[in-house]
């Protein structure tokens, strides 16, 4: 049935693209010379095929090139900005592959977020919250965008080759679309764009604590610290909390989390219930997130019934798919396969396993928040 549905999905792309490479061909023909759509689209039944078949590989390969390097740049603008506004280097990823500083050396380790292609993280400069200057970080990649269309669509002026003209057509669209989807305020699947974010930030300061404590924390987990040993004052959560803003939802998800690795089970238990009670307005992420540690804290307390009733087909989905790259997702199966499954020896191996490769992970602070938590579970239940 997988095999079925991967080959449908496949088919599917396939028949997009070709769409997308006519689409793209008809723009180029339509742009370059004084050809109308309708000429073009009533003279492809009598095109060669062969050239027709070159421009749509074109398009597609030249989409396939134009969106990473896009990523790249959207990205360094990000990191640039950043810089110039006093933050400090933390990691810059590119889909999965992630750039980080760790003792002193650039290291490349694997991390990826669902709904991002890249993400540059940087650690924010040491003054009072009102004055940490969050707009030029924000909108750096969106700046970054415009002036690489600036840059490269002039060369269509050249008509140089075809082949060439191709790729920077695509480029240019494609640029032009993520210009869009980050210049213009919106969310997309409950995340804040870059533009959105900016605007928020200059407005509502929880949301602006939301994101400096995010990242402060994140520089440190990376580094490897435990959230245990960061500032008690980082972790506490205003009487009132907006979970449709997830800047905000970020500070009780991070407090319920250093609970977690202070093992003050019943109290992580209960932060994480109230959290997930409010699932229907929480971001996908958060919602998934906050699933894989009800369940967990719910298995320590004793609650398996619950945790059975969590662990759904789609959340165990989550958790296989996010397990190589998220050392907590290794720790939950640990307590899987000890409290639900009664699997003692599959619970060792998992905890073996993450011990030898411990090292391969990004965020270096929660693989040893989560040996230790899974080190006592093995140690209570020994």
């Amino acid at each position: 049935m997988d095999t079925i549905k991967q080959l449908i999905k496949l088919v599917i792309c396939l028949l997009v693209g070709v769409v997308i490479g006519l689409a793209v061909g008809g723009l180029i023909v339509v742009g370059l010379s004084d050809t109308t759509f309708t000429d073009y689209f009533s003279n492809l039944t009598g095109a060669d095929w062969i050239q027709m078949c070159v421009g749509i590989i074109a398009a597609i390969v030249s989409l396939a090139v134009s969106v990473p390097l896009l990523v790249v740049i959207h990205e360094a603008g990000h990191l640039v900005c950043g810089l110039l506004s006093g933050y400090r280097f933390v990691s810059f990823r590119i889909f999965s592959y992630t750039f980080i500083r760790f003792e002193g050396k650039i290291r490349v380790k694997r991390f990826s977020l669902a709904g991002t292609g890249g993400q540059c993280l940087l650690s924010p400069p040491e003054l009072p919250l009102a004055e940490i200057p969050t707009g030029w970080y924000n909108l750096g990649g969106v700046l970054a965008n415009v002036l690489a269309l600036i840059a490269v669509a002039p060369l269509l002026l050249l008509k140089a080759h075809p082949l060439l003209d191709t790729f920077v057509v695509v480029f240019c669209l494609t640029d032009i679309v993520l210009i869009l989807l980050n210049g213009i305020p919106l969310k997309i699947n409950g995340m804040g764009n870059d533009a959105y974010n900016a605007m928020l930030l200059r407005k509502n300061l929880r949301s602006k604590r939301g994101l400096i404590l995010q990242l402060r924390t994140n520089a440190l987990i990376q580094e490897g610290v435990r959230p245990k040993d960061m500032p008690d004052e980082w972790f506490e959560v205003p009487p009132t909390v907006n979970y449709g803003n997830a800047l905000e939802v970020s500070v009780p998800l991070m407090r319920a989390s250093r609970l977690l690795d202070m093992e003050k089970w019943e109290d992580a238990y209960r932060e994480f219930s109230d959290i997930y009670s409010h699932k229907d307005k929480i971001m996908g992420i958060y919602v998934k997130e906050t699933a894989c540690e009800l369940v967990f804290t719910a298995l320590l307390t004793g609650r398996l019934d619950e945790a059975g009733a969590l662990l759904d087909r789609d959340l165990r989905k989550y958790i296989e798919m996010y397990r190589r790259i998220m050392s907590s997702k290794e720790r939950l199966l640990c307590a899987i396969d000890l409290f639900l499954d009664n699997d003692r020896a599959g619970a060792s191996a998992i905890y073996e396993h993450l011990k030898a490769t411990s090292d391969r992970y990004l965020l270096q602070g929660e693989v040893k928040s989560d040996m230790a938590l899974m080190d006592q579970m093995l140690s209570v239940e020994s």
